[in-house]
């Protein structure tokens, strides 16, 4: 029963944000009608009514542009996001060489679902935090700071990777690309139009209060309230999309390590400590945790710490240890450092260091002579 319902959430998860995408590309279409409406009302001198009619057919003309321009913005962002997103973060590819232990990790958790292992990167930050990105099997790659690394321990680091491994099993990776894609388009039409109103507001009102009459007013205003609207909406959706997925991809998490108490503690030494600087907002939707905060929680993009571990322990068996604090920093020169290997041994006990005793020893004292494997040898 806990693996159907789990499954079931994933599958309601998934109808729902494919709906919340099909309402961001109706956004874009309604962006398009706000554009032709304040149009028409700067250039044609009627009625409210009629410039509606005249936005509307003027719509009907643009839609087939505005979905090609559309699909042409999310084709480019299908190849070149993650270098954009690489150079906003300076994310690396590492290799197993190069990072065996949290290869190790990544690889065998990819084994045990079967699915292919996507590209391990690292960037180089202080802060603990992960995040997923791609839009298929070939582009699918996992972001772990230096921080996290030296931070959390292996089975904590294991809940992390197992936690963006569920996003892309999720195909939440995917959406969330995608949406922050169109969304982009609005906000960016959106702070088009609003920058060009608030620069040209006051030469705009004075020339239509000489030259125009209140319907023009009036189709101007519509089509400002749609524009914010929409704008509003978006930034909204992109909140539902990037909340509602925490929960589950904590509880795939579990699923795949089987220690709920890994991603707990994992939670909690990271909470408040994944700032990523120069990152923009974008990317900190797809992190395992944003610390930026909105209002409470109304505009947060993703859960709170604390209702995230109470979901673990309610649901997994968890054991909640409060706040954490963060271990000792390990020094990048201790933990480039190889551990000395112990001395060696026989099979009575350890070797005497034959160049030591030589030091301490006068030659020709019975010291000097090599042990048997029953003591010394009689002088």
């Amino acid at each position: 029963m806990a693996a159907y319902g789990l499954y079931s959430h994933i599958q309601s998860n998934r109808r729902r944000s494919v709906a919340l995408l099909v309402g961001l590309f109706f956004l874009i279409y309604l962006m398009v009608y706000a554009g032709a409406l304040a149009a028409e009302a700067l250039s044609v001198d009627a009625d409210s009514d009629v410039l509606m009619q005249l936005a509307w057919n003027d719509f009907l003309h643009a839609t087939p542009w505005a979905t090609v321009g559309t699909a042409l913005w999310v084709a480019i962002a299908y190849y070149f996001h993650q270098n954009m997103i690489d150079a906003l973060t300076g994310g690396r590819e590492v290799t197993r060489a190069e990072q065996p232990r949290l290869y190790n990790i990544l690889e065998n958790l990819s084994i045990s679902r079967g699915i292919t292992m996507p590209r391990l990167k690292v960037m180089e930050s202080d802060a603990l935090n992960a995040f997923a990105t791609g839009m298929s099997d070939k582009q699918y790659s996992i972001t772990v700071t230096t921080g996290l690394l030296k931070r959390l321990n292996d089975a904590e680091i294991e809940a992390v990777l197992g936690h963006e491994l569920t996003h892309i099993r999720n195909g939440d990776v995917r959406m969330m690309v995608i949406a922050v894609i169109i969304a982009g388009v609005v906000s960016f039409f959106a702070e088009l139009v609003f920058r060009l109103w608030f620069y040209n507001g006051f030469s705009f009102r004075s020339r239509s209060d000489d030259r125009r009459g209140g319907g023009a007013a009036f189709a101007i205003l519509i089509a400002v309230i749609v524009i914010a609207v929409a704008y509003f909406l978006s930034f909204v959706i992109r909140l539902a999309l990037s909340r509602s997925r925490e929960f589950l991809a904590d509880a795939g998490s579990v699923e795949l390590t089987k220690n709920p108490d890994a991603m707990i503690s994992a939670l909690r030494k990271i909470e408040g400590r994944g700032e990523l600087p120069g990152a923009t907002s974008a990317v900190m939707e797809m992190c395992l945790d944003n610390p930026r905060q909105g209002f409470g929680e109304l505009f947060d993009t993703h859960p709170s710490v604390d209702s995230r571990v109470a979901a673990l322990v309610k649901f997994a068996g968890g054991r909640d240890p409060g706040p954490l604090a963060l271990p000792p920093q390990q020094s990048d020169t201790e933990a480039d450092q190889p551990d000395q290997p112990p001395p060696p041994s026989g099979p009575w006990g350890p070797a005497v260091d034959e160049s030591r005793e030589g030091q301490d020893a006068a030659p020709g004292s019975p010291s000097d002579s090599s042990p048997g494997p029953w003591g010394p040898h009689p002088g």
